[in-house]
């Protein structure tokens, strides 16, 4: 029976002693309030991206004619080339650095920390979002298009109401793995001095001096919570199909 009374002798250490609990508790809500504000943010911007830049390689297959569609055209070639240029930044820089630059550079003065990896986050996954999207979109039948021009709608009312809907549907598996992502990524915030769960674990770890029962701990609480955001992405992706059927 030694070995139960190890594990007791951990557990009393890691978690009553001190009401370390608390500092658990501390990380897996700054963990879940980063992890949706987040994702909030990066769905938001993603699909606002992959949007733009579909209406722009529509844009292309139509001839400009007057000057004020040169212009526009022109702009729209402009913005379409910063946004390729920020999701291959956001791609191509590890999300550390990125995290540390806008927590000690871009924000350097803002107090709130735990907004800043936020944002930071928010804007990285919206890269990866934009191009799960925009893989979508293109999956949709081009004629899709011209189907929602022939019954009147505009450009932007084809796409939010016909196109968007069913490129949701195809992108649906891949926005689950990149909100899996999103959560497992946000043990990075420590760098930053942000209790997550990761943090957490290390702080009571340096007090007990007990590694394994926090670390095993967030390892499952972190296991969970993926399993959790796959199922309920299961159950969406069921109602869809069952809507298809309908």
């Amino acid at each position: 029976m030694g070995w139960i009374d190890s594990f007791m002798a951990d557990f009393n250490k890691t978690f009553i002693v001190d009401d370390r609990y608390k500092v658990f508790l501390t990380g897996f809500k700054n963990t879940i309030t980063i992890t949706l504000i987040s994702l909030l943010v990066g769905l938001a911007a993603g699909i606002l991206i992959a949007i733009l830049r579909y209406g722009f390689a529509q844009m292309k297959k139509r001839k400009t004619v007057t000057f004020g569609q040169k212009v526009i055209f022109a702009v729209c070639w402009i913005v379409d080339k910063i946004l390729a240029l920020y999701v291959a930044v956001m791609r191509g820089v590890p999300l550390v650095v990125q995290l540390l630059i806008m927590a000690f550079v871009v924000m350097a003065g803002f107090p709130n920390k735990l907004m800043v990896c936020c944002i930071a986050m928010g804007l990285n996954s919206a890269a990866y979002v934009s191009e799960v999207v925009r893989g979508g979109i293109n999956a949709v039948d081009a004629g899709q298009m011209e189907a929602g021009r022939s019954l009147g709608l505009g450009a932007a009312d084809t796409i939010l109401y016909i196109i968007l809907p069913q490129a949701f549907k195809s992108a649906l598996p891949a926005l689950c793995n990149e909100g899996i992502a999103v959560l497992k990524e946000s043990s990075i915030v420590g760098y930053i001095a942000i209790v997550d769960l990761t943090r957490a674990s290390d702080l009571v770890r340096s007090r007990t001096m007990a590694p394994m029962m926090p670390l095993l701990f967030i390892a499952l609480v972190y296991f969970v919570c993926v399993m959790l955001l796959s199922w309920g992405v299961s159950i969406l992706e069921r109602r869809l199909k069952q809507g298809d059927r309908g």
